[in-house]
């Protein structure tokens, strides 16, 4: 059975898209680093992103910090896991018989059958490379933006609610990349 695991990265940012991966092992796979994204090194997890995108099927997706405040982060999240299987057809011509999924909630996809797995990045290797891929073209994409938007220091917090985040939007207001639908401040600290 063809199985793809997926996960997602950025969901408690207040800032930037969303990203989604999807990872269809090959049977023979191992590897004994991989892991929850979360509990990696930066280090170790660009190590792995080369061996995952050297030796599975993959694919990454997003949706915009726009999409999130329009449809919510639950379903601006499964719509990037929907993107990122898309994807998977694109480039290899595969569809899985089976998708995997961390966390407790998804949206049917092309009535293929899939499981929700709370905490499933530790436990299945599809999963945790999912994790690994979303987590790391999330952070590249963010250290990016940094460049364009460096008043919010998001080549070190990637967008998630850090004091020097905070301290950037209450001094330069959000940009068109901060998701408006989030508590940007806490209400003490709102200046604009």
């Amino acid at each position: 059975m063809i199985e793809a695991g997926c996960d997602e990265a950025g969901r408690g940012c207040l800032a930037g898209p969303v990203f989604a991966a999807a990872v269809i092992l090959p049977a023979k796979f191992k590897n004994s680093i991989l892991d929850d994204s979360k509990k990696l090194s930066h280090t170790k997890r660009d190590s792995l992103r080369s061996i995952i995108e050297n030796e599975t099927q993959w694919a990454v997706a997003t949706s915009s910090a726009g999409e999130i405040d329009e449809i919510n982060i639950l379903n601006a999240s499964i719509l990037a896991m929907h993107r990122a299987l898309d994807l998977l057809k694109q480039k290899y011509d595969i569809q899985p018989q089976h998708i995997i999924v961390d966390g407790n909630r998804f949206k049917k996809y092309n009535d293929i059958l899939h499981t929700t797995i709370i905490k499933g990045d530790g436990l299945y290797m599809s999963i945790a490379a999912a994790s690994v891929l979303a987590k790391t073209h999330r952070d590249a994409y963010m250290t990016d933006l940094h460049a364009e938007f460096p008043q919010y220091a998001w080549d070190k917090n990637m967008g998630y609610p850090t004091v020097k985040h905070r301290e950037g939007i209450a001094n330069m207001g959000p940009c068109k990349h901060h998701r408006k639908s989030f508590t940007l401040l806490p209400p003490q600290m709102v200046l604009f």
